[in-house]
């Protein structure tokens, strides 16, 4: 995300979050191939034969975007922090409904460190994840956020700790301490859930 240019993003932003609907058509194309990035980040984690593509995870995190009127745009981090967690739900939803489609559906492992999230790994199981993660926002929401915009956004830390508005130090740490949290409540041996930062 390092290689976009930052201003233009955030001005588009705001313009088309005070109303500016040709802010957003300008928008597009510039935030368009990270999109695309994110969406074939996580699209490499599913098994070759999903049928799920990156166009289409792209477009329907496009639509909802465009559908989330509400949200009070900051930047392009916030932006880009928030385009991963609805492809995470993207995601999540299709497993679910895949999983109850075919009974069962067979548990799969889920690295979570930092190679991960430079390339990620087939066969993780994003619903258990998911459950995980659901549990440990209950626990402490900040350190689920971090886990999520690390994990499925690729944010680095100082980008996390700008959306989060706490230090890169906070960020470090609550990583760490929500790796070993998921880790435990995943069960080491069978998700390859790993402490490395």
């Amino acid at each position: 995300m390092a290689g976009s240019p930052t201003q233009p993003i955030t001005k588009l932003l705001l313009a088309w979050g005070a109303g500016d609907d040709a802010a957003l058509e300008k928008l597009i194309p510039l935030v368009y191939q990270e999109l695309r990035r994110l969406a074939r980040r996580y699209m490499q984690g599913e098994r070759p034969s999903h049928t799920l593509q990156t166009t289409a995870l792209v477009n329907e995190a496009y639509l909802r975007l465009v559908d989330s009127r509400q949200v009070r745009w900051q930047n392009r981090t916030q932006f880009f922090a928030i385009s991963a967690q609805l492809m995470r739900r993207i995601l999540v939803d299709f497993a679910r409904s895949r999983r109850y489609q075919k009974r069962g559906g067979g548990a799969q492992k889920v690295p979570l460190n930092e190679e991960s999230i430079i390339s990620p790994r087939q066969g993780r199981d994003l619903v258990e994840l998911d459950g995980a993660l659901n549990a440990l926002a209950s626990a402490d929401a900040r350190k689920a956020r971090v886990v999520e915009l690390r994990f499925f956004g690729g944010l680095n830390v100082e980008e996390t700790a700008t959306v989060l508005n706490v230090s890169p130090d906070t960020v470090l740490r609550d990583w760490r301490l929500a790796k070993a949290w998921l880790a435990r409540e995943m069960g080491r041996g069978q998700t390859g859930v790993t402490n490395d930062v």
